[in-house]
This record gives structure tokens, C-alpha cells and sequence, in this order.
């Protein structure tokens, strides 16, 4: 072999033997192309455009013209003194007024009406306290007012029951939509709301609210925290 064909020869011998000791030393991850058209799908999703799509014509609609009165379904529920229910207890209430999501949370579309008691903007997540109309009970009706909605708190996405997991690419799609809605809520719903306009008066609204039993015998009912989608301030 000449001396020229044999360097070349053992030049890619070095190399090939170095990727080798690369693989053994850090090892290397497969991705088929469907889960590499799957991130590049969600990079991609727009959420707002989806929400833009469905806001007027069917998020809002749907919410205004399915929402059950508030009282009757609190008047369902009977917590105890210290306003704990069983999982059992609540599963015929979901079921007749409201959604089970697969991750078995509650979810329900509300309206109601009621005094403003106090407001609580002390945080960004900011909450007023309803005396609803025909309820004495003891759980306490709390409405968000901005100007955050909770990440966490996906009840207008759940609730309305067309928006489904299934339709989109992944988890972060499907994340996405519920975030976005919170943000157009925190703008569009909430977003004139002023504390001082709100202490006392009273209001109408209509929106969503959770109940989460996930690995729950006993569920916290002292308080139920509502998103609106629409907030109206009377005297």
C-alpha cells in the first residue's frame, strides 16, 4: 500500500475510533422523525390565534348560555363544620351539572349575582368575596379580578367541554390554550375593574370554576375560586 493511501487509510481509522469513544462516553438519543415534527408542531402552534378563533363565537357563548345557577349547585353540596366534603358525595353533583375531566377534577360552568363583601388585591392574583343571592351556606364564593390569572388554573379551558386534549399535538399545545384564555380573561374581562369600584356594589357574572379530587377521599370545600368571563357592576 502506498505511503500516502496508508495515512489517509489510518486518518480514518483515528477519526472513526474517536466517534466510537464520543458514543461510549456520552452516549446518543434516537428521535424518529414523527416526534421531530411534533416539536416542530408545537414550536409553531399559536395559541392566540386558536383563542381569537373561538372567543366570540363559542368560548364565550357556550359559558353564557350553559352556565347553571351558582346556588343550585352550592345548595347541593353540604359540607361539614369544617367544610370538608367526601370525593363521594360531590361525583353525582359533577355529574349532573357540571364535566369529570380524565385527570377526575370537577369542572363546572357557573352564573350568579351577589353583593361584593371585601376585595383582596394584595397579590397579582387578586380575588373579591360574593354574598351570592339565595345562598346562606357556609362555602365562600371568591371570583378572580386580575391582574393574574393563576397558571395553574385551566376551569374555562375544562369547563366548556368542546376545548379536548385529543384535538392538539401534545401536553404543551394543550397548556398553552388554557394560559392564553387566563390571559385574555385577565385583559378583556377583568381588566377595568377597579378595587375601588367594586367594594359593595353588586355584580353579575359568569364563568368556571374546579374542584380537584385526584387521589381524594376528602375535598376542601370552604371556598370555591371562580374565573368570569363576564363581569357586570350594578349599584
Amino acid at each position: 500500500m502506498p505511503p500516502k493511501t496508508l495515512l489517509r487509510s489510518l486518518a480514518w481509522i483515528i477519526v472513526i475510533l474517536g466517534l466510537l469513544a464520543a458514543v461510549w462516553t456520552f452516549g446518543f438519543t434516537v428521535v424518529s422523525i414523527h416526534e421531530v415534527q411534533q416539536v416542530e408542531q408545537s414550536q409553531t402552534f399559536d395559541p392566540v390565534k386558536y383563542v381569537d378563533g373561538i372567543w366570540d363565537s363559542k368560548l364565550v357563548p357556550t359559558i353564557t348560555s350553559k352556565s347553571v345557577d351558582l346556588t343550585t349547585i352550592l345548595s347541593a353540596i353540604h359540607p361539614n363544620e369544617n367544610g370538608h366534603v367526601k370525593k363521594d358525595q360531590l361525583i353525582p353533583i359533577a355529574n349532573q351539572y357540571g364535566l369529570i375531566t380524565e385527570g377526575e377534577a370537577q369542572v363546572y360552568m357557573v352564573k350568579g349575582s351577589g353583593q361584593v363583601v371585601s376585595v383582596d388585591t394584595s397579590s397579582n392574583t387578586g380575588t373579591m368575596d360574593i354574598q351570592l343571592q339565595g345562598y346562606s351556606g357556609p362555602i365562600t364564593v371568591r371570583l378572580f379580578v386580575g391582574p393574574i390569572i393563576p397558571a395553574d388554573n385551566t376551569s374555562i379551558r375544562d369547563a366548556v367541554g368542546f376545548i379536548k386534549f385529543g384535538d392538539f399535538q401534545d401536553q404543551t399545545q394543550y397548556g398553552k390554550v388554557a394560559s392564553e384564555i387566563n390571559k385574555r380573561v385577565a385583559k378583556d374581562v377583568l381588566g377595568s375593574l377597579r378595587e375601588e369600584d367594586l367594594s359593595g356594589k353588586t355584580i353579575s357574572f359568569a364563568g368556571a370554576f374546579t374542584i380537584r379530587t385526584f387521589n381524594l377521599v376528602t375535598i376542601d370545600l370552604s371556598q370555591i375560586k371562580i374565573v368570569p368571563i363576564t363581569v357586570t357592576v350594578g349599584d
